[in-house]
């Protein structure tokens, strides 16, 4: 199978016109996370019908809950907000805009210090933005990576996605079991400099930089299980149940 060698649908030169110089306290890595809600939902016992890759959020690498007086507003994205519902739901919660405020106050107060996030409409218009143009579901079936039960090797998923994107994204995995021969794919990370160039996710790690534990609005003190996957272990790809 011969792969497509693409930098990230042209984002660099897409979105570059709000570039942002960094300060000694400002964030140096912005990730782009989606995860896939068949394995959120076999760990949180939720039930949806989502058979795609939704956004979970997009983290600065620096700071939580940076302003806790800045609240959080659904008024301001009244017109995101049908794209949210489908893009960026909680699946815990689906009627509810309690994940957005949770990921506006930990992540998106942070992400602000840069002018060209610096409002909750641009914080969350960015994130679909950047969400929609990776595209991450259409470019893992072009390559006939889709949900199964047949069990995929690691460094091809992870192949695929650095091949086409030209950056190596932050894959994450649930172990099922101490003894499993197999790990569950979770959640994949893409991750954009502050001018909104795609970068390696493993560049620019800052010592004491944030890393997201994936905790819920309601389930703050809950670790979820999600680790690096195992670049030797097969990856199972569950199917919408």
């Amino acid at each position: 199978m011969k792969l497509c060698c693409v930098p990230l649908l042209c984002l660099a030169a897409a979105v570059s016109s709000a570039f942002v110089v960094s300060t000694p306290h400002m964030w140096t890595k912005l990730i782009l996370t989606h995860h896939w809600p068949t394995t959120f939902c076999g760990m949180e016992h939720c039930h949806v019908n989502i058979s795609y890759w939704t956004l979970h959020g997009l983290w600065p690498d620096k700071g939580i809950d940076c302003n806790s007086s800045w609240h959080f507003n659904s008024s301001l994205i009244e017109d995101l907000l049908p794209d949210m519902e489908k893009s960026w739901p909680d699946l815990l919660n689906p009627l509810s805009t309690g994940f957005w405020k949770y990921e506006w106050h930990k992540h998106g107060t942070c992400a602000a210090k840069a002018p060209s996030l610096n409002s909750q409409h641009k914080y969350f218009s960015k994130a679909l933005e950047l969400y929609h143009k990776a595209d991450l579901d259409s470019i893992l079936k072009k390559f006939d990576i889709i949900p199964s039960e047949q069990k995929y090797q690691f460094r091809h998923i992870e192949g695929v996605i650095e091949n086409f994107y030209g950056v190596k994204p932050k894959i994450q995995c649930v172990q099922p079991s101490k003894n499993a021969d197999y790990q569950i794919l979770g959640q994949i990370e893409i991750c954009f400099s502050p001018d909104f160039t795609p970068l390696d996710c493993e560049k620019q790690s800052t010592p004491g930089a944030f890393s997201e534990d994936w905790k819920f609005s309601g389930r703050v003190n809950r670790p979820s299980g999600f680790s690096v996957c195992d670049h030797d272990v097969p990856v199972y790809y569950p199917p919408l149940s």
